[in-house]
């Protein structure tokens, strides 16, 4: 199953954004795709995740998995980011233990989502 990341490219992070200068959410977005996806990942942008009090906003899902929503991100973000990705990959049902989520998930958690289908329905 591909897992999408979903990375909110109009997020202002509360920081005001001069005409034709990228928002905080399309730098960070610029910057995960520069790093490259981990393995069975896709990075989508996407115009809103409505995090907009949270600052830069990113989300998780695939088919039959938990779904999440984090926020509070910023570039430094980047490397924890994508190993959450990758971690959250390698799961059937999109639940990694909470010790092994890097620590800007484990702290940084907007919402938690269950899936529309649980994961033996959602391959069928």
């Amino acid at each position: 199953m591909v897992t999408t990341l979903h990375v909110c490219t109009t997020c202002k992070a509360g920081e005001p954004v001069p005409e034709g200068t990228p928002t905080p959410g399309a730098r960070l977005h610029a910057a995960l795709v520069a790093e490259g996806a981990p393995e069975g990942v896709r990075i989508v942008g996407v115009e809103c995740l409505s995090a907009c009090n949270t600052g830069c906003a990113v989300s998780l899902s695939k088919a039959g998995g938990w779904s999440y929503v984090y926020g509070r991100l910023s570039l430094d973000d980047v490397p924890a980011i994508l190993e959450g990705a990758e971690k959250y990959a390698a799961t059937v049902d999109g639940i990694v233990p909470w010790r092994d989520r890097p620590t800007v998930f484990r702290k940084q958690s907007i919402a938690r989502i269950p899936p529309q289908f649980p994961p033996h329905e959602a391959a069928e």
